[in-house]
């Protein structure tokens, strides 16, 4: 069990955010904002891959005159991302978004600001403080031009900007506060978070910032995400991927549960290719894998491809197989439950597969099987 490092509450929305709650994941959405259908429609298909707080740009006033109507056409909290203009944060505020994302420095007037964080105190709105590595003011150093800044110095500017508009929104009296502090480079990123994890005791959304395509970028992001979770550290998560957001979601949840911090739909073991398989198990792990995506019970189904470490895995999952010499055997909740040859190995699983789901969504689970 993490031992996660204890947060002050928040609620963006219906979702609490620190404290005991569980980390949730969100994503931010890539259509134009000002287009409010194209917007609502990617949200509710956000909202069906399990997203729990959504991210929409707000660039202008017409962006925001597009939120009430997008607020209305969805079920999760409406973040809305806001640069420059304070004038675009009150007009977001008046629309009924549930938090803001502000990035320090954008909206240099103090005036300006305190304006924005009156305004969000009296709808108990949060504010999200967004510090990322690639915004950081310009530095004048003495050092030679060809010499990088160290991970620790980076590191070190973040917090300090980041702990800057902290004490802005302290000294407002205002303290629905959340923070990131996002870099490119994974060990920046997670020295700037336990630095800031350390000096105030508001909960962290986690995010390895510009983290690149799908395959590259949640490779990046499972690492710095994962590095943090491990620690104890953070209460939100975005895994930013330059492709479809609903794969971020996908993403974010299988963080979580590779950590045992979270349950969302299946859990696939499958073992790797080697000189010892059998049947074609790539193929086979495949399919299967499709047909997992439009399941959401949080089942564990194993594919084996030979008689080593295949039985034993398979008996220990909800459902699964272990294959070999053209022939295999399908186990639900431990037990043997038919042997077939090779090319009835997927249907058979695949028919395990909704029973096993329908269990769970009736509520039956493993332990009450032990005994039939």
């Amino acid at each position: 069990m993490i031992a996660r490092r204890h947060s002050k509450q928040i609620h963006i929305g219906s979702v609490a955010i620190g404290g005991d709650a569980p980390i949730s994941v969100q994503s931010m959405t890539c259509t134009d904002t000002r287009d409010a259908r194209a917007t609502i429609d990617q949200i509710r298909e956000l909202e069906e891959a399990g997203c729990e707080l959504v991210r929409v740009a707000v660039p202008d006033m017409e962006a925001a005159r597009a939120l009430p109507d997008i607020k209305k056409g969805i079920h999760i909290p409406l973040i809305a991302d806001i640069h420059f203009d304070y004038r675009l944060a009150l007009a977001a505020i008046e629309a009924g978004v549930d938090a803001l994302r502000l990035n320090p420095g954008n909206i240099r007037d103090p005036e300006k600001t305190k304006a924005v964080v009156k305004a969000a105190k009296k709808r108990s709105i949060p504010i999200r403080i967004g510090v990322n590595a690639g915004s950081l003011p310009q530095q004048e150093s003495k050092a030679d031009a060809c010499d990088a800044p160290s991970v620790e110095s980076v590191a070190s500017r973040m917090v300090e900007l980041a702990l800057a508009q902290v004490r802005l929104l302290e000294s407002l009296d205002f303290d629905l506060i959340k923070l990131s502090l996002k870099a490119f480079d994974v060990p920046t990123t997670i020295e700037a978070y336990r630095q800031v994890a350390q000096a105030v005791p508001y909960p962290l959304h986690l995010g390895i910032t510009e983290a690149g395509t799908p395959w590259a970028g949640s490779i990046r992001s499972a690492v710095g995400i994962g590095a943090l979770l491990l620690t104890g550290i953070g209460d939100t998560l975005r895994v930013s991927l330059t492709g479809d957001p609903v794969e971020e979601v996908r993403v974010g949840f299988e963080i979580l549960k590779a950590l045992g911090l979270r349950q969302r739909g299946p859990v696939m073991i499958s073992c790797p290719t080697c000189g010892r398989t059998e049947i074609e198990l790539v193929k086979i792990a495949q399919e299967v894998e499709q047909k997992l995506e439009g399941i959401k019970a949080p089942i564990k189904v194993a594919v084996m491809g030979c008689v080593v470490n295949g039985p034993g895995e398979a008996r220990d999952a909800d459902v699964g197989i272990a294959g070999g010499g053209g022939r295999g055997v399908v186990f639900r909740y431990g037990r043997v439950v038919r042997t077939v040859d090779e090319k009835d190995l997927l249907p058979a699983l695949l028919h395990e597969i909704d029973i096993v789901a329908s269990d769970w969504a009736g509520s039956r689970r493993r332990d009450q099987f032990k005994d039939d």
